[in-house]
């Protein structure tokens, strides 16, 4: 048997609770959004894999630069 979550988690009062893909990607998207409102972009900053794809690590630095507005971010491709 899988311990693999196959939905995702919110925490509400503390507490995990299962919720559906587009109220647990608004969260991230509200938490992302109040960090860059109450801080500025550069508060925001994105550590990517160096073990997945070219393509995959292309799309976290443009989402980091062009919708962060944040050059914030390493893949750790130099180790």
């Amino acid at each position: 048997m899988s311990q693999r979550l196959t939905t995702p988690m919110v925490r509400e009062d503390g507490v995990l609770r299962e919720a559906t893909w587009e109220e647990a990607l608004q969260r991230a998207a509200d938490g992302f959004r109040s960090v860059v409102d109450a801080h500025g972009p550069t508060a925001f900053g994105m550590f990517s894999c160096s073990k997945t794809t070219n393509e995959v690590n292309y799309a976290a630095q443009r989402f980091t630069r062009r919708v962060i507005g944040s050059n914030n971010i390493d893949s750790c491709n130099r180790t």
